[in-house]
């Protein structure tokens, strides 16, 4: 019952948040956490997808993530068609 008032308070702020002020905020909680993320980018035909162990992806307002992959490689990505999966 708890975490269905918790789950229900969320959505009602974030309803109330600007679309831009949404995407702020989810970049934010990404950048925060320090995981292990499988970074997919897909635009077309074009699909490439990273291993992050555990590391963190951050953002800035230029529309772009940046992380270190597990070969050491130093990636940026656009945040448009990126999508950050939380891995085991």
């Amino acid at each position: 019952m708890k975490n269905v008032f918790l789950l229900s308070l969320v959505s009602m702020l974030l309803a109330a948040c600007t679309q831009d002020q949404q995407n702020q905020l989810s970049r934010k909680v990404v950048e925060l956490m320090d995981s292990d993320y499988l970074v997919t980018y897909a635009n077309g035909s074009t699909t490439k997808t990273w291993t992050i162990k555990n590391g963190k992806v951050t953002s800035n307002e230029k529309g772009y993530y940046y992380f270190w992959d597990d070969k050491k490689h130093y990636v940026q990505v656009p945040i448009e068609n990126t999508f950050i999966e939380e891995i085991n």
